[in-house]
């Protein structure tokens, strides 16, 4: 049975202590006031000499020129304000100047800078809750599916999902209490003079989207408590009625959750810039999940069979999980072209736009993603017997997850911050406290219950399963 040691709970909980203190650094250090908001972009034009193209805003107010009202025209319409569509569907480019003054412009850039700690805190948050959903998901497709090779790896899914309940709660208050630093659909006055808003408002009104939520979050985490119950029940009964009620369950569960991930891609990450739409978009972001998930899982059993545990776990179940890991690499990498190749090829304003801010203001790591998200796996993870290495497997995990953390970076920051999005103090902050939040709360997960799972009626099958 496995025990959670002392060193890494320690580990744990300093993580947590000094993630919690920057971010609170990270949310007192923001601007208050229009005239802070302009120090700081005027020592970043300081800072990179005379101003590059990512500042432009900071040399804006130094002097008049077109630059500063086109691209405040730019974030106006990547935060969804009414005022960019409707001078770009009127065909009116020079009502820039009249429409966005300075102040009202400072007034934008403020608010932006005041929503970055809670961009930072949301990323870090949902990317480790994405993990323990996607383990979910993962066994609930191996439970549906009746599958021979990995019922000796349920304890490590189930004690990987133990983060499920206080990550998932975590991430749907952040986007409670975040508002309309996300979501500019929460502005009454907004929506009140835009036509696209006021069509979609039967859908993106703050009732119906929070009682979506709650739904989200307590059904994902029904299913985990019954399941895992009578996982546990399984071990000592008599007959089969504890598998048959997990295989039920994870039935309806997966039905349930084709539905509410979709919605939920929708609600807590297109809904950022609610003009803005891709009909792939929950299949990509349930891509980033399910390979974050399978990864994680890899890693963990790589890791606890470092310590002698899980010695009935054999190279055959690790060369499996190396086959996810890169399968749903590609398939992330095919959702992430056809998504961008159409939206940019089709070359319509109102789509283009959210791949416009992304190149010009995030360009070097929007592309580096792909990098560290097809390339490597692919190179690392080809050939069939590197499946096998246990440091090699750990090494593309590793890359994936950085991989995808920046990939949800990219979701969240340039459409809820726009060009001031950066990895700093409170982004690293948000990374430990949660980082340390899923080491206790896993560590305790799989510390209650013993590692090898009893009367499944595939676990004879799983024991000797070789590929």
């Amino acid at each position: 049975m496995y025990k959670f040691s002392s060193k890494l709970r320690l580990f744990a909980i300093v993580c947590m202590v000094l993630g919690l203190i920057g971010l609170v650094f990270g949310f007192l250090s923001v601007p208050g006031t229009v005239e802070e908001a302009n120090e700081i972009l005027a020592a970043q034009e300081a800072h990179h000499s005379g101003g590059e193209a990512h500042h432009e805003d900071g040399a804006a107010h130094h002097e008049e020129g077109a630059e500063h009202h086109e691209e405040a025209n730019f974030v106006d319409e990547v935060k969804g304000e009414p005022g960019y569509s409707e001078r770009a569907m009127a065909g009116d480019k020079d009502m820039g100047h009249a429409a966005h003054d300075d102040g009202e412009h400072m007034e934008h850039v403020l608010h932006q800078m005041q929503t970055k700690p809670w961009s930072a805190t949301f990323i870090a948050a949902f990317f480790f809750m994405m993990i323990a959903l996607g383990t979910l998901v993962f066994y609930a497709i191996q439970n549906a599916a009746q599958a021979g090779w990995s019922p000796l790896l349920f304890r490590v899914m189930e004690g990987i999902t133990a983060y499920l309940l206080p990550g998932s709660v975590i991430v749907l208050l952040i986007v409670i209490f975040a508002g309309e630093h996300f979501y500019p659909w929460m502005n009454h006055e907004l929506v009140a003079e835009d036509e696209i808003l006021q069509g979609k408002s039967g859908y993106l009104n703050f009732p119906f989207w929070l009682i979506r939520g709650i739904i989200y979050v307590a059904g994902w985490n029904l299913y985990r408590y019954f399941v895992v119950k009578n996982s546990r029940d399984l071990d000592t009964a008599e007959g089969l009625q504890p598998y048959k009620n997990i295989f039920k369950y994870s039935i309806y569960f997966l039905a349930f959750f084709i539905v509410t991930e979709s919605t939920m891609a929708w609600d807590w990450f297109m809904s950022m810039t609610p003009h803005w739409y891709s009909t792939l978009f929950a299949w990509y972001i349930f891509a980033s999940i399910i390979v974050s998930a399978v990864t994680v899982i890899a890693i963990v059993t790589v890791s606890l069979k470092a310590i002698g545990q899980l010695e009935f776990v054999n190279d055959s179940h690790l060369h499996d999980l190396a086959k996810f890991m890169f399968g749903f690499s590609v398939f992330w990498t095919y959702l992430w072209f056809g998504q961008f190749m159409l939206i940019w090829y089709a070359n319509i304003p109102e789509e283009v736009t959210y791949f416009i801010l992304r190149i010009q203001e995030y360009n070097p790591i929007f592309f580096g993603m792909l990098i560290l998200n097809f390339v490597f796996p692919i190179l690392i993870l080809m050939n069939s017997d590197f499946k096998r290495v246990s440091w090699f497997v750990v090494i593309a995990g590793i890359i994936i997850l950085v991989g995808h953390y920046i990939d949800i970076f990219l979701l969240v920051m340039p459409s809820t911050v726009g060009p001031y999005g950066s990895f700093g103090i409170t982004e690293l902050a948000a990374l430990l406290f949660f980082l340390g939040l899923f080491i206790f709360t896993v560590g305790m997960g799989l510390s209650k219950v013993s590692l090898r799972p009893k009367n499944n009626p595939f676990l004879v099958e799983s024991e000797h399963f070789h590929y």
